[in-house]
């Protein structure tokens, strides 16, 4: 089982190409299901979830920021940002306002009538974390989100995710980078679709650990580090 805490946390995944990571993050996130196991969300488990229950999971509950940015090439930076509020029913004076809300709270309010095409790497993986803001979800799932950006913009970016969790969001990313793993509060190695070696980060401040508990060592079973206190 898994279990995970919010607010709080920056948590990281780690493991070679194949071994399941973004099959993880897709379970966390409500696309992909699990074949056994349980999912508990502060405290609350995901067992009997019906198909409406999940919908209403990703819709407020969880922000997805993707390595290919998926945004609609044809649409305006604050249309892409809008979307995800138009799927979910909010007016459109609405959606206009926390969009640009959302957009401004990650340097891009001069930017809201700009396409895609028209912005760097940076800034366009910037407009797809506005867009997993924008329903101001506790939960924030990254699948490599510097995996197409430079050093310098990727620096940027990840700046952007630890404001993100100092405004209480919990972050969950996936990445290769050993210096992005490094700043983490807990780093996770995946192998073989199999959870190990779950340990804190040293420097991890204390008010910030254990924000996710629980993590398993395996599928079916879940163990602290030793010596690990929330």
């Amino acid at each position: 089982s898994i279990h995970v805490l919010s607010p709080l946390c920056y948590c990281v995944m780690l493991g070679p190409s194949g071994s399941g990571k973004t099959t993880m993050l897709n379970i966390l996130g409500g696309l992909d299901r699990a074949d056994s196991g349980e999912i508990v969300i502060n405290g609350v488990s995901t067992r009997d979830y019906s198909s409406k229950d999940w919908d209403t999971y990703r819709n407020h509950r969880v922000g997805f920021v993707f390595q290919s940015y998926n945004l609609i090439p044809h649409q305006s930076v604050l249309s892409n940002v809008e979307l995800a509020l138009a799927l979910a029913g909010v007016g459109r004076a609405e959606r206009r306002r926390r969009a640009t809300e959302a957009l401004a709270a990650v340097g891009l309010a001069d930017h809201v009538h700009k396409r895609p095409a028209q912005l760097s790497g940076g800034q366009m993986q910037r407009v797809a974390i506005a867009r997993a803001l924008v329903n101001d979800p506790p939960i924030i799932l990254a699948d490599e989100p510097t995996g197409n950006l430079d050093s310098t913009t990727g620096a940027l970016v990840m700046e952007t995710f630890h404001k993100l969790q100092k405004r209480g969001k919990t972050i969950v990313l996936i990445t290769h980078d050993p210096g992005i793993a490094a700043e983490a509060d807990r780093a996770v190695t995946i192998r073989d679709g199999r959870i190990h070696d779950g340990a804190y980060v040293a420097h991890a401040p204390h008010t910030l650990r254990g924000a996710i508990s629980n993590l398993p060592t395996t599928r079916t079973s879940s163990t602290w580090p030793k010596g690990a206190k929330a």
